[in-house]
């Protein structure tokens, strides 16, 4: 958008070459060091060393270039004392749009002359300020030269239509073969849009020329965090840091690395970019989710007024989250409604996430058969994810796909997961229905004694009556009778007990099990003990079977 602010004929600032031979602004310039020539014109600036309009003309664009807009506005705003011309206007109003204060920026550019710089300048504050009135309006105006095509393909990435812009930057590329800095923004969108190889091999054009630069092994750290993990990430960027770069002077490179280290020092340096960088408050969120800390994220995504389908996401999970922990419909209602948008939108119905969030809402709806739907669309490129493991599994178990429901559950890694009582309740649950009460017993054992083991007995022990594994219903209604000596128990264990004796006689079960079954039913004070233990010794006696 700035690249209609351009450096006016050479002035006496930047012909004036240092007698000594050091470098003059014209080099620093030609070589977009920034940093040196800011320094030179700040120091000719304290000892009245050539024109002062000039030489604040030149800080001003220097200041820019470097991100440095709180310096550059002072440098336009002092300006204004001299005869400069209206395009001032549109530079102080630029500075203002790069600082966020949209308001400010647009009356300053109101005030510029109609040119082109000031159709993009207003554009860009249409999307900032979400006014689409405004944003069609100065669309039409927009021309088809390189500049404005280029604002206009940035605000298709910036509201995430990654396709449109990736075709507007493309057909600039075409046309402009030397400008190599268009392979960064097509690599940048073909990385949004999950294309990471490609997106790595049309961005070595650029790096093969500026091997050095921050933004391209940034965006290629990026895709190797994508392609294979943090510890690749992180070895491009030591890349920079070995070549003299001071990475931790740049804020983006900051952020990602707290994001390829699995959120190292994300309270430390996470807070200070949310005003800056939009994803540093996402991850943000997504660092206080996985540790648990639910307030805090939901005090962060309660400010945020979701744009793009990322934070529609975000939003949704901490709403689901919150609502899940609460008991909370209207945050159940909320997360549904922000996962419906980004799985029904045009642009992100067919994309991994879009799939996954229609299957989130869904879940969340309770209508399983759907969310298999949607999960079993994108299950062969998440098969190592847990997250989503997990949700299929259990998706899987509640309509009955008891199998693979069991295939999807034993997938997960994460230890914390796997001690949840919702998982190992699921989990004993499939064990049981597909024949292997044994496993869900075990998973009993493992467990501590609390409200949460008694109703894994409970489940145990129904799941395992219902499907006719009678050893392990009579073992958990054993345990539970002498937890709870409630009558349904007994009744539980009495008719689990005569089933495997039943089974016994069919030669279906083990005839030592009977010995179980005969220490079981001793536990209880009940009239109908005896008559049982009679019953049962007295076949045991006429089949020659040994139990005391």
């Amino acid at each position: 958008m700035m690249k209609g602010i351009t450096k006016s004929k050479k002035t006496a600032a930047s012909k004036t070459k240092n007698t000594q031979g050091q470098p003059s602004l014209d080099h620093f310039i030609a070589n977009r060091d920034y940093t040196g020539a800011l320094a030179l014109l700040e120091f000719r600036l304290k000892c009245q060393d050539g024109d002062t309009k000039d030489l604040l003309m030149w800080i001003g664009y220097c200041s820019f270039h470097l991100g440095n807009f709180k310096r550059a506005e002072e440098a336009y705003q002092e300006l204004r004392a001299y005869d400069v011309g209206p395009e001032l206007h549109l530079f102080i109003a630029a500075c203002y749009f790069f600082k966020q204060m949209y308001e400010e920026a647009e009356k300053e550019a109101l005030l510029g002359p109609d040119v082109p710089l000031k159709v993009r300048l207003l554009f860009n504050i249409a999307h900032r300020t979400t006014d689409e009135n405004k944003l069609m309006e100065y669309h039409r105006q927009l021309q088809d030269q390189k500049e404005d095509q280029l604002s206009l393909a940035a605000v298709h990435y910036l509201r995430s239509h990654h396709q449109e812009a990736t075709d507007i930057y493309k057909r600039l590329l075409l046309e402009n073969r030397d400008d190599l800095a268009l392979n960064v923004y097509v690599a940048m969108c073909y990385y949004k849009l999950d294309y990471y190889d490609v997106s790595l091999e049309i961005l070595a054009v650029y790096l093969q020329a500026h091997p050095e630069s921050p933004i391209g092994v940034n965006l290629k750290a990026c895709n190797h965090f994508r392609l294979y993990n943090g510890k690749a990430a992180e070895a491009e960027l030591k890349f920079l840091s070995d070549k003299g770069v001071n990475i931790q002077g740049n804020e983006l490179i900051r952020h990602n690395l707290v994001v390829f280290s699995n959120g190292e020092q994300a309270l430390q340096v996470l807070p200070g970019l949310v005003d800056s960088i939009p994803e540093a408050r996402l991850n943000l969120i997504i660092y206080y989710l996985r540790h648990g800390s639910i307030n805090e994220a939901f005090e962060l995504v309660s400010d945020l007024d979701p744009a793009t389908p990322q934070e529609y996401i975000i939003k949704g999970v901490v709403h689901a989250t919150l609502g899940q922990s609460t008991g909370n419909r209207e945050h159940l209602k909320m997360a549904q409604q922000c996962f419906q948008l980004v799985g029904t939108s045009a642009h992100e119905c067919d994309t991994i996430p879009g799939r996954q969030c229609m299957a989130s809402c869904y879940f969340l709806m309770k209508q399983f058969e759907d969310v298999n739907i949607y999960l079993n669309s994108v299950k062969a490129y998440m098969y190592n994810d847990d997250d989503f493991n997990y949700n299929h599994g259990i998706a899987l178990a509640a309509t009955r796909n008891y199998k693979s429901a069991e295939e999807a559950l034993l997938l997960i890694h994460n230890e914390a997961y796997k001690a949840e009582y919702v998982y190992i309740s699921w989990l004993a649950r499939c064990y049981v229905m597909n024949g292997n009460p044994r496993s869900a017993w075990e998973l009993y054992l493992k467990m501590t004694s609390s409200s949460e083991s008694f109703h894994l007995l409970q489940l145990i022990a129904n799941d395992s009556y219902r499907m006719g594994h009678f050893l392990f219903a009579a073992k958990a209604f054993d345990v539970l009778e002498r937890l709870d000596p409630d009558p349904e128990y007994w009744e539980g264990k009495r008719g689990a007990c005569v089933g495997v004796f039943q089974l016994v006689i069919a030669g279906k079960a083990n005839r030592d099990d009977l010995q179980d079954v005969l220490s079981m039913i001793r536990n209880t004070s009940n009239p109908q003990v005896e008559y049982i233990v009679r019953i049962i010794k007295k076949w045991c006696k006429e089949n020659n079977v040994k139990v005391t």
